[in-house]
């Protein structure tokens, strides 16, 4: 964020300044304390652990230059009534400076990847601002907005879903013009009940589009009706089936730390070397295509500049130990996004053995039971030589594990990171790949070896 007054700040929140001087100016936010650099902004977030309000002396003497509060707080602040509300009051009025594409992106799995896709393919536009890493929540995604400049000329931003009117609030200052969903998958089903909830929460996204703007889906996906549905805007799709528009013709593992797609859109042949590995990595570069090619960016042209994208770390990244092979993919976890891991590798060339660290996939409700025996079978099919596993759900992998045939002394338990840093420099030997994933909450990167 460009230096701002933070008396601005305070007008464009709707909110009431204490204790800030005139020439006071802010340079960018935190949202823990921990984080602050001198000229942020801290904001006073009330979680389910911690009440940021608790942490804003801390925060001011790291060199905050105000907070934003919920209550009165002793030195300088901006109090609001509800934080997420003049946050997103915030960004919209950034919002309203800018009249170029806005694409918004959601979905189970993939958000953060095709993202970064969707944000190399459409370079030709001018300067892109994006959403930073997975800053997708009501705290963190207003925050894009403020660092918007004369020279952006297109905008990619990424939704999270936790719940019902969540990727409303989202929407209702991002105002995309156009919408992606990568795939209505299993993620917090816990919130909203089911699969059904899920589609219905993600097509919150959708309904915010203008008619003139543009829906990009998934053409295999089980609830591309209801989506297409929910969409007043035009549908196009995505996939690998005959009726996708933008149609993955084929696909090959280069290595572990990239992959060749081809496809066809409108009758041009596109060919991308993508900078990760799997086939759920193709359908996000697919996606990234077809979205590009709905600013007006050819499909030859857009697949060309995949290559440049800077892909975060912990989704599929390649580190190297002792000798062996490691695939860190420990952002996070849900069946659409395990099973294509594995199968990743069971696909790939290996001189050495297969190993696979599985955490976890939490909050998938009911339908945890069935997404972790799910993992087994993927697991054996992908003729994993040595299995670590660690989470209470995992319990049903291992059940399954040992009735699908798999050798009882291959499969380890962990009861903490330490078990599962021991199993991998225990062995871990040249020329092995060994799968590193499990949900957010379990941090299974600490355990890997440095």
């Amino acid at each position: 964020m460009k230096p701002t007054p933070v008396a601005e700040l305070a007008k464009l929140l709707g909110g009431t300044p204490a204790g800030i001087a005139d020439s006071l100016e802010a340079t960018g936010w935190a949202t823990d304390s921990r984080d602050v650099k001198p000229g942020d902004v801290f904001l006073a977030i009330k979680g389910a652990r911690s009440d940021g309000h608790e942490h804003v002396p801390g925060a001011l003497t790291a060199g905050a230059v105000a907070a934003v509060a919920e209550q009165p707080v002793e030195g300088p602040h901006i109090l609001v009534r509800n934080l997420p509300t003049a946050l997103a009051k915030m960004a919209s009025a950034y919002r309203d400076r800018f009249d170029g594409p806005v694409i918004g992106i959601t979905g189970s799995a993939g958000k953060t990847t095709t993202k970064e896709f969707i944000a190399a393919a459409v370079e030709p536009l001018g300067l892109v601002l994006k959403t930073e890493g997975n800053r997708n929540t009501e705290y963190t995604a207003p925050l894009m907005w403020t660092e918007l400049t004369q020279e952006h000329m297109v905008v990619v931003c990424e939704m999270g879903m936790r719940g019902f009117g969540h990727i409303e609030h989202l929407a209702s200052f991002n105002r995309p013009t156009i919408g992606v969903v990568t795939n209505i998958g299993f993620s917090h089903m816990e919130l909203v009940g089911n699969r059904e909830g899920i589609a219905k929460a993600k097509s919150e996204m959708l309904q915010a589009l203008p008619e003139d703007g543009a829906s990009v889906l998934w053409a295999e996906d089980d609830f591309l009706d209801a989506l297409s549905a929910a969409s007043p805007a035009r549908v196009r799709t995505f996939g690998t089936g005959s009726g996708a528009e933008c149609r993955i013709t084929g696909y090959a593992p280069h290595g572990w730390a990239g992959c060749g797609v081809t496809g066809t859109l409108d009758g041009a042949e596109w060919i991308a070397e993508v900078p990760a590995i799997g086939r759920h990595i193709a359908l996000d570069a697919a996606a990234a295509i077809l979205a590009a090619n709905c600013v007006g960016i050819g499909p030859a042209h857009a697949a060309a500049l995949l290559r440049n994208a800077k892909l975060p770390p912990l989704r599929m990244e390649v580190r190297e130990w002792n000798g062996a092979t490691l695939l860190v993919d420990a952002y996070n976890a849900s069946p659409a996004s395990m099973l294509p891991a594995i199968e990743v590798l069971g696909e790939g060339d290996v001189s050495g053995r297969r190993i696979a660290v599985i955490g976890e996939m939490k909050e998938l409700g009911e339908a945890s039971m069935t997404g972790h025996r799910d993992v087994a079978r993927a697991l054996l099919q992908a003729r994993v030589d040595w299995i670590m596993l660690f989470g209470a759900g995992t319990e049903d992998t291992q059940d399954e594990l040992l009735k699908g045939g798999q050798i009882p002394y291959t499969i380890e338990q962990a009861e903490n990171l330490y078990d599962v840093e021991i199993f991998l420099r225990r062995k871990l030997k040249p020329g092995d790949v060994a799968l590193i994933k499990g949900s957010r909450s379990l941090e299974l990167e600490k355990a890997v070896p440095k």
